[in-house]
């Protein structure tokens, strides 16, 4: 991608955003983020080839849904549509500020309380037509992790034990690891990537008691749920350590260096 095809790409479709200050902001798993001015950002499927589609998803639903939640989030303004200029679709979102936690990790347990709040807003009973996802939001049974310790087997046996939840499909946002969410001075500032968005088990989003915070239990003192959902989330949180460490150990070109030790930070927490 080039400040030149972006620039091109608003003056054909949003020509009132062509003028405004322009530069790469980050390369993300599915997309390239570029900050747009003060307070927007355009961000452009890179790497895989459903980032188009997630992108079209975030779009339809996040609008509405974000506007309910407490803390930020790149709320879409604009669709790009396909082109000749660029073949996918593309979109114009809010900037949220911050640093990604996999770089600047959470370490006020005073977060718990944001963190929560977030998420009660969000799991709310989804429509019918919301979208389904097939890793996230699912039964655990369906997996095959390979915890290195007994003690972490035995988190991902009672997991999987665990009783199903009964409830209706709730909103998730299916993807709450360390680099989709920013920090301010160590505090939870702002929530990212919705492209997992999707309906299903609570569980899968309250594993990030463990992946984003210091300590789980102040999260849960302010989120209520039932027992069998913390031990699924439990789980959860287990099975997205093994595939952070996974992925940050992977090396170039796509590995994610800073991925392996948040990911081993996890495991250290579940462990305790």
């Amino acid at each position: 991608m080039t400040e030149d095809l972006i620039r091109a790409l608003l003056r054909d479709q949003h020509p009132d955003l062509a003028s405004l200050p322009l530069h790469l902001a980050a390369t993300g798993w599915d997309n390239q983020l570029w900050r747009l001015g003060a307070d927007l950002a355009v961000r452009l499927p890179f790497a895989t080839d459903r980032a188009s589609d997630l992108l079209v998803k975030e779009h339809r639903w996040l609008p509405s849904l974000g506007a309910a939640l407490p803390l930020p989030v790149p709320t879409p303004v604009r669709l790009g549509l396909p082109s000749a200029r660029f073949s996918k679709h593309w979109t114009v979102v809010t900037w949220v500020p911050g640093s990604p936690a996999d770089r600047s990790p959470i370490t006020r347990i005073s977060s718990a309380g944001p963190l929560a709040a977030f998420l009660t807003a969000l799991h709310r009973p989804a429509p019918a037509d919301a979208p389904t996802n097939p890793d996230r939001g699912i039964a655990l049974a369906g997996f095959a992790p390979a915890p290195p310790t007994p003690a972490l087997r035995a988190i991902w046996a009672d997991a999987v034990a665990a009783p199903a939840w009964a409830g209706p499909p709730v909103w998730l946002h299916g993807d709450l690891h360390p680099a989709n969410v920013l920090t301010t001075d160590g505090t939870l500032t702002g929530v990212i990537d919705f492209g997992e968005l999707c309906a299903g088990d609570p569980a899968t989003d309250l594993a990030a008691a463990w992946l984003l915070l210091p300590a789980a239990a102040p999260f849960f003192a302010a989120y209520s749920t039932d027992a069998a959902t913390i031990r699924r989330a439990r789980g959860w949180a287990l099975l997205t350590a093994l595939r952070m460490v996974a992925i940050g150990e992977a090396g170039p070109p796509g590995g994610k260096p800073t991925w392996a030790p948040a990911g081993r930070a996890v495991l250290e927490r579940l462990a305790r």
